[in-house]
């Protein structure tokens, strides 16, 4: 199994509203990076849901139950999504400055890579992130 971060602008869909919906499409991802992302996600990995532009935390998680296919909202065929099932919504959102303060966390790529909107996790990121929330 492999982890991942996947941003979203709340404004746009929210952890509430993938809570809401049980299942969603991951699409519009248009970096050429972060599509090879999710070219390689694979059925079972498990996604932390970043809260971007508004909020700047880590608020919840999914699991991966498809394998990527083209993005139905891609006109130009060159763009990916995976579909996505809830897992939970943290009761303790973990900040953007709680990750920038943590020794364990300072690999993690959101730091470096901060407009990146998927990136893989490792487990050791992933695990210090839910001992938080």
């Amino acid at each position: 199994m492999n982890y991942w971060l996947v941003k979203t602008e709340p404004g746009n869909y929210s952890i509430q509203n993938l809570e809401k919906d049980g299942t969603c499409v991951w699409d519009g991802v248009r970096n050429y990076q972060a599509r090879n992302f999710l070219m390689q996600m694979k059925v079972g990995d498990t996604a932390l849901i970043y809260h971007s532009v508004h909020g700047k935390e880590i608020v919840g998680q999914s699991l991966i139950t498809s394998e990527y296919y083209p993005d139905p909202t891609d006109e130009s065929k060159k763009f990916m999504c995976v579909d996505m099932k809830f897992i939970s919504k943290f009761t303790k959102p973990y900040s953007l400055d709680m990750v920038k303060t943590n020794p364990k966390l300072s690999e993690l790529r959101l730091l470096k890579q901060s407009r990146l909107s998927v990136m893989p996790v490792s487990q050791s990121e992933y695990d210090e992130i839910l001992k938080h929330v």
